[in-house]
């Protein structure tokens, strides 16, 4: 049998063996196709002017992705050259050069790499149109499939998976060459060693981690770059202390309680666990550190979302809005320009008062989270104003009744808002509370319809109150397009720069297609590479674990065998193995959730109140990271676990 095909057949049984291994290599290309696809579409591209800095950001999350993958393929291929060392030593044995053998192991892996590629480039098809579809959705713009593979992008996608496995490979290469035949056949001997010995410096170390990591937790959520930096330094250090003086702490926790000892299966799960982690306390601390970068990617991706989604949803409740200080009509720059480019159905040029009093900002500094963002005094609008407001918004008709006043807030304000139920005076009137609505409504800008909220009063009772801004809201023929956009922003920046106005006015102009547009771009270019990164990082750790336990299937299945010939029943057995399985997967899982769901929730409340609401509420994007964690984690469970057991116990059906 010649070389080659010697590592045909090699690379075969190694995509048989490693099964798993070799579907994530498939994802892996997929990924690294389907994101390299958005950076050199130009119909992703065109839609928006903003896009540009969309494949910037790509690559370099690719470029980490790239290092994340190749440290997976560079451990897999190290680990398997371990497992399979008496194999290659023994061709040595009959004859072969160092050099044959290393070339043999460079030559299958490459294939399986190559077939990897290729079967990830057609999924990766797929998913990029995935990719596609939902990025045209974003902007409105309708889908249509079409199967069609990029060069440029197939040439990006196969440069990276070149430096993945010429690192990996060219690394087991040179030891290949360097070994001798001793070396080979007990290479697979090799361990980490136990890291810490039981004892005072266990102790010692196991308290000092628990300490870190709560300290840790607290300081990466204390909002401050250095103390963040500080934070993350104190994590690691937990991590890469845990593991190992848990795995040491084990026998001595027995020693302490020697009736728990021989209690069910405990002694025979807890002491295959101990020299488990005693053996690869190092990667489990690393497996569970990128498990905490794999959450904390998921959910930061989750909150930045929902803030664009959030204020998008705000502030594109008008076609067009331009909010101004220090005039009491529009501008007629912007007057002008809209009359020769911009047809209107309907529009309207009001005023937003201030109040006598701040009563209601009181109450709401009081009872909840609130930003008045520069309004000294509560913020007032007339009725006729704001009933015009609601119908070129499209929204239901409101009537305000005699004597009373309507509160119109944002939704996070409104169960407050409904307990306020306050009379309100105005001058030598009373008016009483009539009622609360919050649709969007420009409500979280300075310039806007109030922040957070605005009290309607009739008409009468507001034309001697203060002046604040002066609102224009129009409904228009046709969605204000982005040049449009960009246009009105220039005719601003000429008044407020150029003219050499007060430093210290401003005009704020929202357009309901500008809003989504800005929505859809910061999706792709921000959210999607966090939700790529995260993904990468969950399938490189999964990967691993399975790698790892999948390769034990043989000492399990000698120790069971032995077990059973002791008395052992098969239930038994069969119990002590899925809670082997279960403590093996759950323990790099748990430090990652008890960091990186706080840290998640503390994100989620940082952007300004009333943006995170309903499935972005803090809770709902906590819980939801963290259910996509376990769902993928749990497919690379569920898949070991059937397969471990089949082979484990093949004549029984637990």
């Amino acid at each position: 049998m010649t070389l080659f095909k010697l590592s045909l057949r090699n690379a075969r049984r190694q995509a048989r063996d490693y099964l798993v291994y070799f579907v994530s290599v498939v994802m892996a290309a997929a990924l690294l196709y389907a994101f390299n696809g958005l950076v050199f579409s130009q119909e992703i591209l065109n839609l928006s002017r903003r896009m540009a800095q969309m494949p910037s950001i790509i690559v370099l999350a690719s470029i980490v992705v790239v290092c994340v993958f190749g440290w997976l393929v560079s451990y897999t291929t190290n680990f398997m050259l371990s497992r399979r060392s008496r194999e290659l030593g023994t061709y040595i044995l009959i004859g072969l050069e160092n050099r044959q053998v290393a070339r043999l192991f460079f030559l299958e892996n490459l294939a399986v790499g190559g077939c990897a590629l290729l079967s990830g480039l057609l999924v990766g098809n797929l998913l990029f149109q995935a990719l596609r579809a939902i990025v045209l959705s974003l902007f409105g713009m309708p889908y249509g499939f079409s199967f069609t593979f990029s060069l440029p992008t197939v040439g990006l996608t196969a440069v990276y998976f070149v430096l993945i496995y010429l690192y990996a490979l060219r690394r087991s290469r040179k030891r290949i060459k360097k070994m001798k035949i001793y070396d080979l056949i007990y290479f697979d001997r090799l361990n980490e060693g136990v890291v810490i010995q039981t004892g005072q410096k266990r102790r010692r170390l196991f308290t000092v981690s628990i300490v870190l990591g709560v300290a840790g937790t607290f300081l990466i959520m204390a909002g401050n770059f250095l103390l963040g930096i500080l934070g993350a330094g104190s994590l690691i250090v937990c991590l890469y202390g845990f593991f190992p003086s848990f795995a040491s702490s084990v026998p001595a926790f027995f020693d302490r309680h020697p009736a728990r000892k021989y209690k069910g299966q405990n002694l025979l799960v807890f002491r295959t666990l101990a020299a488990k982690l005693a053996t690869m306390g190092v990667l489990m601390a690393t497996i569970s550190m990128i498990f905490t970068a794999t959450l904390i990617s998921e959910g930061t991706g989750m909150v930045f979302h929902g803030t664009f989604a959030g204020r998008a949803a705000e502030n594109a409740c008008f076609d067009l809005y331009i909010g101004m200080e220090d005039t009491d009509r529009l501008r007629t720059e912007y007057a002008d320009y809209i009359e020769k480019n911009i047809p209107v159905e309907k529009s309207l040029q009001y005023k937003v008062y201030c109040g006598e009093n701040t009563q209601v900002m009181d109450y709401l500094n009081k009872n909840t989270s609130y930003y008045s963002y520069g309004y000294e005094r509560d913020s007032v609008m007339r009725y006729s104003d704001y009933a015009a407001l609601r119908e070129i918004a499209g929204y239901p008709a409101v009537h305000l009744q005699p004597g009373q006043y309507l509160i119109h807030c944002m939704d996070y304000l409104e169960g407050v808002l409904k307990s306020y139920q306050q009379p309100l005076a105005l001058g030598d009137d009373v008016l009483d509370w009539g009622g609360v609505y919050t649709e969007h409504m420009i409500q979280d800008d300075g310039l806007g319809n109030g922040v957070g909220f605005v009290l309607v009063v009739p008409d009468e009772l507001a034309k001697d109150l203060p002046f604040h801004h002066l609102g224009y809201a129009a409904k228009t023929v046709h969605p204000v397009v982005e040049e449009q956009f960009y246009d009105l922003y220039d005719i601003h920046y000429e008044i407020h720069y150029k003219m050499d106005m007060q430093s210290d006015t401003y005009d704020t102009i929202y357009t309901k297609a500008s809003e989504e547009a800005d929505m859809a771009v910061m999706t792709a270019a921000i959210v999607f590479p966090l939700y790529f990164l995260a993904l990468a990082l969950t399938i490189t750790a999964a990967t691993i674990l399975t790698v790892q336990q999948l390769s034990e299937s043989e000492r399990y299945k000698r120790q069971f065998e032995m077990l059973h010939k002791l008395g052992m029943d098969w239930r038994e057995m069969a119990k002590a193995l899925r809670w082997q399985f279960a403590i093996y997967y759950i323990m790099p899982a748990v430090p990652p959730v008890l960091i990186g769901l706080p840290f998640i929730l503390n994100l989620a409340k940082m952007p300004e109140p009333g943006v995170m609401v309903g499935l972005n509420s803090p809770a709902a994007i906590t819980g939801i990271a963290f259910g996509l964690f376990v769902l993928i984690y749990t497919l690379y469970i569920l898949l070991a676990y059937t397969n471990l057991k089949r082979n484990v116990l093949p004549e029984r059906g637990y």
